[in-house]
């Protein structure tokens, strides 16, 4: 794959391999000293099991889920400096996706077979998404704002969230929320396709109880060019991307029992893509959302929260096929949660109101009022957890959705399990309206998803093999021509029904200062809708995935080599020979090393084998790329 300016960006590649070179160096020499001496104290610290609260909207370690869960922590995230929530999540267990370029063009992703309009995408607790197209911009949200991100597979978030997680749930937490000091910090960094990264932060803490984090960054890239030179509307131009990203949270702790904050995450772009003959076609964006909250934990284990949330997504696309798009959700929430003799209960009502403002649709506003019940059990050597909730749409009506699950430790590091739950999602305003490819008539689709696992879980490593199966009724997919039953040609339709099933292996390792594991995915999504079809496999699901790691950590060290490979998919539900993309394999290695007690450097190295790959056909990917930053923190 040619790369422009090649003299000088091999000059920053050597630039970055001698600086992961001399990591590697102090890698050894730390090894070499590491035994002699520093102490049991200043070792780095790795948590296997650690504490989510998607999975049940309570605190809960992940050796006590049902549903399969994952964490990427603050630790992980620093190897993504410079690149979006998105670049996380395609390297995680049971995520495949596309992208129609570089960085910030039009991307989508999916997870067990779901499209991301089927996996509901939070920030902090708040919905995150667009409501004309269903999909949540994760590609416009930088990683630099993001402390973690947990990962809730399977349908049993519908019973919990409501509809849209019928997929899963993704749940991004900003930067903010357990500020333990007062301290500074600026960011500068630089990478290949001219990309320069520039940021400031600062966090303050006080004995009142008050903290407050202060985020700022923006990030430009010259990008590549988005379409392959035998593309329809190809543009030979590089397609660039900018942004400005800001993030602000304040907490205050009033006493023991009464807490309130708020937080908020705005970032606006501009994204050039090709467009033909059409001159600077590009997309103006604007999303983020902000919530407000307070919480009252009246007696230990019991707590009653009230939040106010609100969410933004924008689009403003300058080409031939150019629109505003300008959604907008509000969403008032209360949950309560209780300890009781045994397990913990939790229950609440919410209510939601999605809005866009577009002259493409007859109407744009709908309200979804809901109430939903839950339980948690955890007593000698079973977890079990139960949800009901009840959703009225103001468009589609009301649906029921509920989850059961239990697992039994059948030794101290063995632990068996199963669940099913039933999922519901309602159509997006683009499945609707003709105007954009949609159908009035669709109804909205519904599942029964079926989950079992086996985990294996000791102080040095966790390992769990997953096996699903999911029966999905009314898919709304894309059809290109029209048919007896939907007389909309080029417009979306319910398949009658799509069958998903599969095994996740998952397995990571922390044995002293090492770290290492990965995972595998088999995975069939097929069309069981008996038309013409029938049998085939649904658009962008690989049937094989599957990554491997080995990193190195010291208190002053982190440094880790992956490789991933993708195997065969079809980018249409029709499966020609013209729709195939090949199998791929991607290396890429990554660090961050304390140069001093104030001044630390980040590194990422991607596609270090330079492939040439696709992952839609038409569109362009980069060759070997990188990412250098240093930040300089004050305490």
């Amino acid at each position: 794959m040619s790369v422009s300016r090649a003299s000088s960006r091999t000059y920053l590649r050597l630039s970055i391999l001698s600086a992961l070179g001399l990591l590697a160096v102090n890698t050894a020499m730390a090894a070499t000293s590491e035994n002699t001496s520093i102490n049991d104290s200043n070792l780095p610290q790795v948590e296997l099991d650690e504490i989510v609260v998607t999975a049940t909207r309570t605190p809960t370690k992940v050796s006590n889920t049902i549903a399969q869960t994952r964490v990427v922590n603050s630790e992980e995230l620093k190897h993504y400096q410079g690149q979006s929530a998105f670049e996380v999540l395609k390297q995680q267990p049971g995520i495949s996706h596309y992208t129609n370029g570089g960085m910030g063009t039009a991307s989508n992703f999916y997870m067990r077979g779901y499209d991301s309009k089927q996996i509901l995408v939070l920030i902090d607790g708040v919905r995150y998404s667009s409501v004309s197209n269903g999909g949540a911009a994760l590609n416009l949200l930088p990683a630099d704002q993001i402390d973690r991100i947990e990962i809730l597979y399977g349908a049993s978030g519908s019973s919990i969230y409501g509809a849209d997680a019928m997929g899963g749930v993704i749940q991004v937490f900003t930067k903010g929320g357990n500020v333990d000091q007062s301290s500074m910090s600026v960011t500068a960094g630089v990478g290949s396709n001219d990309q320069y990264l520039y940021g400031a932060s600062a966090q303050f803490a006080n004995d009142t109880g008050t903290t407050l984090s202060l985020s700022a960054s923006h990030n430009e890239s010259d990008g590549i060019s988005a379409k392959l030179p035998n593309a329809s509307g190809y543009n030979k131009d590089e397609d660039g991307f900018e942004s400005d990203n800001m993030s602000i949270a304040i907490n205050q702790r009033i006493n023991d029992q009464w807490l309130a904050g708020a937080s908020a995450l705005y970032s606006k772009s501009t994204t050039d893509f090709d467009d033909g003959d059409y001159d600077n076609a590009h997309a103006d964006q604007e999303n983020g959302s902000a919530q407000a909250y307070v919480d009252w934990r009246y007696m230990p284990g019991s707590s009653l929260k009230l939040q106010y949330g609100h969410s933004i997504d924008k689009s403003d696309s300058s080409s031939q096929y150019g629109g505003v798009f300008d959604t907008k959700q509000d969403q008032i929430s209360l949950l309560g949660q209780h300890q009781i003799s045994i397990g913990q209960g939790f229950y609440g009502i919410e209510y939601l109101n999605q809005s866009l403002d577009s002259s493409a649709y007859e109407i744009d506003d709908r309200d979804v009022t809901s109430a939903f019940f839950g339980y948690i059990v955890d007593v000698d050597q079973f977890n079990g957890q139960a949800n009901l909730r009840y959703d009225d749409n103001s468009q589609y009506g009301d649906e029921t959705t509920y989850n059961l699950g239990g697992a039994y430790h059948i030794s101290p590091d063995w632990r068996i399990g199963t669940s099913y739950a039933k999922g519901f999602r309602a159509p997006t305003f683009n499945d609707i309206y003709p105007g954009y490819g949609g159908n009035p008539d669709l109804k909205p689709e519904t599942s029964d998803n079926y989950e079992a696992f086996v985990e294996y879980s000791t102080p040095l490593q966790s390992t769990r093999l997953t096996g699903y199966y999911n029966d999905v009724e009314d898919l709304i997919s894309y059809v290109a021509s029209p048919t007896p039953t939907n007389p909309y040609a080029g417009a979306t339709q319910n398949v009658n029904e799509a069958k998903i099933k599969g095994l996740s292996l998952t397995s990571d390792w922390a044995i002293d200062n090492y770290l290492f594991g990965g995972s595998y995915d088999y995975q069939q999504a097929e069309d069981n809708s008996g038309g013409s079809n029938d049998g085939n496999y649904l658009p962008y699901r690989p049937e094989h995935k599957g990554l491997v790691y080995i990193g190195y950590r010291l208190p002053s060290l982190d440094i880790r080599a992956e490789y991933q490979y993708v195997g065969n998919y079809y980018s249409r539900i029709t499966n020609t020979e013209a729709q195939f993309v090949d199998n791929y394999g991607l290396l890429n290695i990554s660090g961050s090393y304390e140069l001093t007690d104030n001044l630390s450097m980040t590194a990422r190295l991607n596609n270090i084998t330079n492939e040439d790959y696709i992952t839609d056909i038409g569109y362009n990917t980069d060759g070997i790329n990188y990412f250098t930053s240093l930040t300089y923190n004050w305490y």
